[in-house]
């Protein structure tokens, strides 16, 4: 059994890629990014945490995360962003590594760990292979704004605040170039014979 990490950037087509794998049998899949919202539920220690960094403000008064107000904040503020990101590893990482090894015990052939921040995270070191995926910034654009209907200065904005695609091809094992056209299940069952060989 190998564990799997996928990653890239909004729009690189990571959820895709996942949906694809999660069809088949002898595989399981973590998503860093459900998992993250599932722990942003009121009185959720992750959550408190954010509370306790940045205020009552961003916060409904059901108790719920504003999520529009925080992304609005880390888009344009760095250090923001570096202490939500280092909020989310010390709860989420932790999450997804008791998922790792809970996968452990099943008899699956792969484990598919779905995470954005893969490496910032230092999830790439309980991975056994790397996959990154790489996309044209139009097409990026486009995927994010169909997908959260949101408009092109929104998306962009999350991209700029993202690794390039330099970043991921220097650390990955594998990269997939997700164009218009490339078939996503072909791409990725060519690297699973390549593991499996090797």
């Amino acid at each position: 059994m190998k564990v799997i990490g996928i990653t890239g950037t909004s729009g690189a087509g990571k959820t895709t890629l996942t949906q694809i794998l999660n069809k088949r049998k002898n595989v399981e899949i973590i998503d860093a990014d459900k998992i993250s919202k599932q722990m942003c539920t009121p009185g959720n220690k992750y959550l408190e945490a954010i509370k306790n960094t940045f205020g009552n403000e961003y916060f409904f008064k059901d108790g719920n995360l504003d999520r529009k107000k925080m992304a609005k904040t880390i888009y344009n503020d760095k250090i923001a962003l570096e202490k939500l990101n280092n909020i989310t590893f010390n709860y989420v990482v932790k999450k997804i590594l008791e998922e790792i090894k809970r996968l452990k015990n099943e008899k699956i052939e792969f484990i598919v760990l779905d995470a954005a921040l893969l490496f910032e995270g230092g999830l790439e070191k309980y991975c056994d292979i790397v996959i990154s995926l790489i996309a044209d910034k139009d097409l990026k654009i486009k995927r994010i704004c169909d997908r959260d209907n949101i408009d092109v200065d929104l998306a962009e904005d999350r991209l700029n605040i993202q690794q390039n695609d330099a970043y991921y091809i220097e650390r990955s094992d594998f990269i997939i170039y997700n164009k218009k056209n490339c078939d996503l299940e072909k791409e990725i069952e060519k690297i699973l014979e390549q593991i499996r060989r090797e």
